[in-house]
């Protein structure tokens, strides 16, 4: 990730939090941008051509924003990606803001893997378990790998907690080798 990511997100997470916009709402606007810059070939290469001036580009990011209603902060971010010529990293940025937003608020993503489908009350249940090891709240996707076997897989950032029935059959291995 280029520096000027960070950057960009950074200062739009303190605009935000400046204003005390509603986060849930611009995180919303910004899927919604986002989904229509990855949906459409033309639109990126409209903004991310150099020999189109920067003005013309606002001025048709402020049509396609009377569709999508962004709030003034979010489009104002966009005009000025536009303007440094960085529009071309605009889902980079989103990435980096949202990351930086979750790091504030305590928000913790997890990758929960399992041998099948959770249902919902085992999906709370183990949601509140993984919360008191990040020591905060999770923000999990669920992914199935029969290959596991049984069991759970988590992991939280760069650790790894490894409950697998595969995982513990490798670690009774390697014991039993050693």
């Amino acid at each position: 990730m280029a520096a000027f990511v960070t950057r960009y997100a950074s200062a739009f997470l303190d605009v935000v939090t400046a204003a005390k916009l509603d986060t849930t709402a611009i995180d919303r606007q910004l899927a919604d941008f986002l989904a229509t810059w990855e949906g459409s070939h033309e639109l990126r290469e409209f903004f991310v051509n150099p020999a189109i001036r920067a003005a013309q580009k606002v001025s048709i990011l402020d049509k396609l924003n009377a569709k999508l209603g962004m709030q003034r902060e979010l489009r104002n971010l966009i005009a000025v990606l536009i303007d440094n010529a960085r529009i071309g990293a605009v889902a980079e940025v989103g990435a980096a803001y949202r990351q930086l937003l979750q790091e504030k608020l305590g928000i913790h993503p997890a990758e929960i893997v399992t041998a099948r489908a959770l249902g919902t009350e085992e999906r709370d249940a183990l949601l509140a378990e993984i919360g008191k090891l990040a020591g905060g709240r999770v923000e999990a996707t669920f992914k199935q790998d029969k290959s596991i076997l049984g069991g759970t897989v988590v992991r939280i950032g760069s650790t790894v907690y490894d409950g697998s029935l595969r995982g513990r059959l490798q670690r009774l291995r390697e014991e039993l080798a050693g």
